[in-house]
């Protein structure tokens, strides 16, 4: 069977023919140039709109077929712009029926992954999905792909096109913006890295100030490409300690930086990961990417009536089942010498005055320029040594910190001879699971009543000793009793328990948010979690 996929979730206009064997028979598109501002939802729908008909001509052209060959057509449901994909949806519609074949709606993130995927070989990746309208790190888990993180607020291209247009760049932003940043120097921006999820609207702000102040316009733009681009790897690199999977994949338009793919590339080979990034022409938003979705739901029998292919303008990556897909059996493997390799250090052991210890050594990012992997490993260390002491005061159970090496930002920490949650959680009974669930919420209500903000709250970070939890890895950490960052750290939790043990994660949430009930101003970030969750950079507005 032979697939014609039609994409229209933003600025991009993409028709691709597929067939059944994963041979890209054909891939067209046109692109949107704004003649000022961002995109507008509308006029990207008059541009589809004008467009899919000679795309579709262009690509049986290309794929030397005639229409009456297409078997089955797939559109781009969502996420994305409503006007633009109801216009997307409208065309696939009558093509379909037009030829009374089968119609499918895609998930447009997936659609990155599975024609990186089709294309490299990758099997079980931990995938850096950033484009226009998209930040997510996904990685398959229970029979979804699940997002471990993702960006809080705009999507890293959004902030490369507003900060481009703010200065006077060309659309789209991120190219001139790669251009701009080879000659620039390092100046000091913010740097927004949330557990495994992030935020850019804060980085873009301060560099537009910096800009507004004199700063030079190279040195800005090597900056902020430095600083966005050192969070998106590292967030990736926590998903990879985090799921120990051995591959990683990087996608979405913003693929196409060198600079990105460079950095992704040092830290898969710094994590003994395989790194993998499909060719650039199926990096950004493209019909080929549709019609192979449209294929793999087809073949494992999800189909569509008509009646079924409305939009989903906020269509999560983790909404879709995706029975093709299966676990890899391989992991990461680790040098003998080393206990354990996290996002933030290597754990080696060691004793100390006939203690059994860890030294927590936090080494050099080859993926970082020096100015930014020097401060923070130099801030994380000192933070983590004073938020240890701290939590322990406000009765949290942390290891004891033996000695601390400025010069080597290390520290040599207590052995915690105990199960880590995340093993714990694989084979215990619900009861057992809602139990250490409530525990848990009861010494988060602790640290946010002291003012203090984990940063970093997964089930890797928490250790069971003598039936209590033991919290670790603070070096995300800050003070702070703003509701905010009360209801980020509980987020970054819950994104992370939903990535990895989907199937009891909402038993487990609802849990230690019953076990969190006496933290100050319980119900300000009860709400606060919703309302951050519900921010994102497609909207129902129009």
């Amino acid at each position: 069977m032979i697939c014609i996929g039609i994409e229209g979730t933003a600025e991009k206009t993409g028709v691709g023919i597929v067939d059944s064997k994963g041979n890209i028979l054909a891939s067209t598109g046109k692109q949107l140039i704004p003649e000022s501002g961002g995109i507008h939802p509308r006029e990207a729908a008059k541009h589809h709109a004008a467009s899919i008909v000679p795309l579709i001509k262009d690509a049986l052209n290309e794929a030397k077929l005639d229409i009456g060959e297409i078997g089955l057509v797939a559109f781009s449901r969502g996420p994305g712009l409503g006007p633009a994909l109801r216009t997307t949806a409208t065309a696939a519609r009558s093509l379909a029926l037009s030829l009374n074949i089968p119609i499918i709606g895609v998930n447009h993130c997936i659609g990155h992954v599975e024609i990186g995927r089709l294309t490299t070989g990758a099997e079980d990746p931990v995938s850096l999905y950033v484009s226009g309208g998209n930040t997510q790190v996904i990685a398959y888990e229970s029979e979804r792909y699940r997002v471990f993180g993702e960006t809080l607020d705009i999507a890293i291209g959004n902030c490369l096109d507003q900060f481009a247009r703010e200065i006077g760049l060309e659309h789209p932003g991120g190219p001139k913006i790669e251009k701009c940043a080879k000659s620039g120097k390092f100046i000091k921006l913010p740097y927004a890295v949330k557990g495994m999820d992030l935020s850019f609207s804060g980085l873009l702000t301060a560099a537009l100030r910096k800009f507004e102040s004199g700063a030079d316009r190279e040195d800005i733009c090597y900056s902020l490409q430095e600083t966005a681009f050192s969070m998106l790897v590292e967030v990736t690199e926590r998903a990879l300690a985090h799921t120990k999977k051995n591959e990683v994949m990087l996608c979405g338009g913003v693929a196409a930086n060198i600079r990105l793919r460079e950095m992704v590339k040092i830290m898969s080979d710094e994590h003994y990961a395989e790194f993998f990034m499909p060719p650039v022409e199926y990096c950004g938003d493209n019909g080929a990417m549709i019609a192979w979705m449209g294929h793999l739901m087809f073949k494992n029998g999800i189909t569509h009536n008509i009646k079924d292919t409305t939009i989903i303008q906020r269509y999560r990556t983790d909404m879709v089942d995706v029975p093709w897909m299966k676990s890899s059996k391989k992991h990461l493997k680790l040098p003998a010498d080393m206990a354990e390799k996290g996002a933030e250090a290597n754990l080696y052991k060691d004793n100390w005055l006939n203690h059994q210890a860890f030294i927590k050594e936090r080494v050099f990012k080859g993926y970082r320029i020096h100015e930014i992997d020097r401060r923070l490993r130099k801030e994380r260390t000192k933070k983590e040594a004073k938020l240890l002491g701290e939590a322990k005061r406000c009765g949290v159970k942390t290891p004891l910190i033996y000695d601390i090496n400025k010069d080597k930002k290390s520290l040599i920490i207590e052995e915690i001879k105990g199960i880590p949650i995340k093993n714990v959680f694989e084979d215990a009974s619900i009861q057992r699971i809602k139990n250490i669930s409530t525990m848990i919420g009861e010494d988060i209500a602790k640290l946010h009543n002291c003012g203090i903000i984990h940063g970093d709250l997964t089930t890797s970070n928490l250790i069971l000793k003598d039936e209590k939890v033991v919290f670790i890895d603070f070096g995300l950490g800050k003070n702070s009793d703003l509701v905010e960052d009360k209801g980020v750290d509980l987020l970054v939790f819950k994104k992370a328990i939903s990535g990895i043990h989907y199937k009891i994660a909402d038993v487990s949430f609802s849990q230690i948010l019953k076990g969190y009930e006496n933290a100050d101003n319980y119900d300000e970030v009860v709400k606060k979690i919703g309302e951050i969750e519900g921010r994102g950079r497609y909207t129902s507005n129009e």
